[in-house]
């Protein structure tokens, strides 16, 4: 039997010419003039399939015509180099069989559907280019995370979902039981990977974190995917390099890797190629004087939502640091400022163009009393903390790290009106179907 090619093979040219057996799905088709034209799509690419009347045997020719879009079909023909079809190239078939037919009209149409019933129809919509285009950026993204981590010494790890406290705050816990006790889904690795540093040293992790904010923002996942690094030895200023190289190479490698699906969602690889270090720096105090102070909705010490980073963002034209943030916006393990106790040796870097935060972190407190007086400062019970407290009895070192939500780079990257396109299936605080 034939070996079967990709569409990506195809399209590249070094088939020209050749015979070659595609299985895929039936993407889009049209007739006219005795020839039957199909977009085959097999989940590396898009390639054009043309079969003519007489051809193709006539019970052949009569099974594709009458099939729906998304039937599954296997086809056998010569690869002709054509201008006119999409990438270039085209099959032009010799045989073929309708594998699975679609039993009904796909109900996505190329008409205007409504975000409810897109997403209502995700399991289906997942085959758009549209999907297809973030899928694959998104795996992008974390190859190069992957990759960079690895160039630069950083071990791979894993830490439980489950936990009996509280990471960011009590208020976003999603509750589990866990047998006769309580459980919460994790918000951030972090606590663990302050342990694992005094084991293999630099750390990252990529998993799932759950934060049960009762925001109907467009950048609110209730799961989410978390690119999270942990290093020893390495203060505010370390964990900033940190950051910004990471990121500035995940955009150099999208860049390089991913112009037709930049292309899609019309970003301009100029915005993109102006990510370079280092990046602009400007404190808490700095960035409420940009924003017009309380005339932006805020008090000083309160967080950085959603419309104030919007105002922030739009005097920017790459991301950039905000370092410094008051006590009162942080969790209780970032380290107090020595030369200012009320902020926070604390870092968010925030996209251009309105996003927003993407990533957040800072230097941790390593002094055990200085960790337990914030610990009761906040009203959280130590004793849920004694093991994240033993860590700075023995060999406490300065050490600092962050978290990257991989749905907000991707939708900054890609220009997305609402984070629930950066992902496959988004969980939402109306929407947990399907």
């Amino acid at each position: 039997m034939q070996h079967v090619v990709t569409v990506k093979e195809i399209l590249r040219g070094t088939l020209d010419a050749k015979q070659v057996r595609v299985r895929g799905w039936l993407q889009n088709k049209r007739t006219g003039g005795g020839i039957i034209f199909l977009l085959l799509r097999d989940g590396s690419g898009v390639v054009q399939c043309t079969l003519r009347k007489g051809k193709v045997d006539e019970k052949t020719f009569e099974d594709f015509q009458s099939a729906r879009i998304e039937s599954s079909v296997e086809l056998r023909g010569e690869v002709k180099a054509d201008p006119r079809a999409p990438g270039g190239r085209e099959i032009q078939v010799d045989e073929g069989r309708v594998v699975h037919p679609a039993l009904e009209e796909f109900p996505i149409a190329k008409q205007f559907h409504g975000p409810e019933f897109l997403l209502d129809q995700r399991h289906l919509f997942v085959r758009s280019d549209k999907m297809r285009s973030i899928l694959r950026l998104r795996a992008v993204v974390l190859s190069a995370v992957r990759d960079w981590f690895e160039k630069h010494d950083f071990t791979e790890v894993h830490v439980p979902s489950l936990t009996s406290a509280a990471v960011e705050g009590g208020a976003t816990l999603f509750e589990v039981k866990y047998f006769d006790q309580k459980a919460y889904l994790t918000q951030s690795w972090q606590l663990y990977a302050e342990a694992l540093i005094a084991s293999v040293g630099r750390i990252y992790t990529i998993a799932p974190s759950f934060r049960a904010e009762k925001s109907r923002t467009r950048r609110h996942l209730t799961e989410y995917w978390h690119v999270e690094a942990e290093a020893p030895w390495c203060d505010l200023n370390c964990i900033i390099e940190v950051e910004e190289q990471l990121l500035s190479d995940i955009v150099a490698t999208l860049v390089e890797r991913c112009k037709p699906e930049l292309a899609l969602f019309e970003r301009k690889i100029e915005d993109l190629e102006k990510v370079r270090l280092p990046f602009e720096k400007v404190t808490y105090d700095q960035a409420f004087k940009l924003i017009g102070e309380e005339k932006s909705g805020i008090k000083w010490g309160d967080d950085l939502g959603y419309e104030q980073e919007k105002l922030l963002t739009a005097k920017f034209d790459r991301p950039f640091f905000v370092t410094h943030y008051p006590k009162k916006a942080k969790a209780f393990y970032h380290m107090p400022d020595p030369k200012n106790p009320e902020v926070t040796l604390s870092v968010d870097c925030l996209a251009p163009e309105g996003y927003g935060e993407i990533t957040g972190g800072g230097q941790r407190i390593e002094d055990y009393d200085a960790l337990l007086a914030r610990i009761r400062e906040e009203g959280l019970d130590p004793k849920s903390y004694e093991w994240y407290l033993d860590l700075r009895k023995f060999g406490s070192v300065t050490h600092s790290g962050f978290g990257l939500g991989l749905e907000r780079v991707v939708s900054w990257v890609c220009k997305l009106d609402h984070i629930r396109d950066a992902i496959a299936f988004p969980r939402l605080i109306n929407r947990i179907y399907p």
